[in-house]
């Protein structure tokens, strides 16, 4: 019984170290994109692409597609700004637990965590460089480019403030996309980046 009731307790423990770590990556990273409408700018965007993409008339797509590339470009700066300002947060509150759960202390384990503000600084080139088409990508494509940059963004964010797989769940219910999906539709660059950085 003596083993139940202190079993019982490590785990209360446990999840309330948990919650407050969590809490506590949260307030950071919102006070910092409060300064931004990155959220909206995101939201436009997508929001944007899908209008366009269902558009039949060839000369208001491309009048469409200009707008969106205005807005492209205003959240890659705004983006590029974040991941700067970002990058000043102590290292220890930017490390990010590799494991697909969330365990506190976690992202102390030596290998077992990232840097976040590295992850930021992949994200901004990523969609910097999909906001300027150095790919030379179609618009259709180009889109769907910046999309996933965005979609890979919006996952480490979920990762970082709360775990991998809730990340990852948040992914398939909000866009029907797998954390597998995005890291196959990003550019090769940020692939390559991302993935060195945060392990399979």
């Amino acid at each position: 019984m003596e083993t139940l009731t202190l079993a019982a307790l490590l785990l209360m423990a446990a999840y309330l170290l948990k919650t407050h770590a969590q809490k506590k990556r949260i307030v950071l990273l919102a006070a910092h994109l409060a300064r931004y409408d990155i959220e909206k700018l995101m939201e436009n965007l997508t929001e944007g692409y899908l209008r366009c993409l269902g558009e039949d008339d060839p000369a208001r797509r491309q009048q469409i597609w200009g707008l969106l590339d205005d807005t492209a470009n205003r959240l890659a700066s705004q983006f590029e700004r974040f991941a700067a300002e970002f990058a000043r947060v102590d290292e220890a509150a930017a490390r990010v637990s590799k494991l697909p759960l969330a365990l506190p202390f976690a992202q102390l384990l030596p290998g077992a965590s990232f840097d976040m503000r590295r992850a930021l600084a992949i994200h901004a080139r990523g969609i910097a460089d999909a906001a300027a088409n150095t790919l030379q990508q179609t618009a259709k494509s180009k889109a769907y480019l910046m999309s996933a940059e965005l979609f890979l963004m919006q996952h480490t964010c979920h990762w970082y403030c709360r775990s991998k797989a809730v990340a990852s769940a948040r992914m398939l219910a909000r866009h029907k996309t797998s954390y597998a999906q995005l890291i196959d539709a990003v550019a090769p660059t940020t692939r390559r980046d991302y993935l060195a950085l945060v392990g399979n």
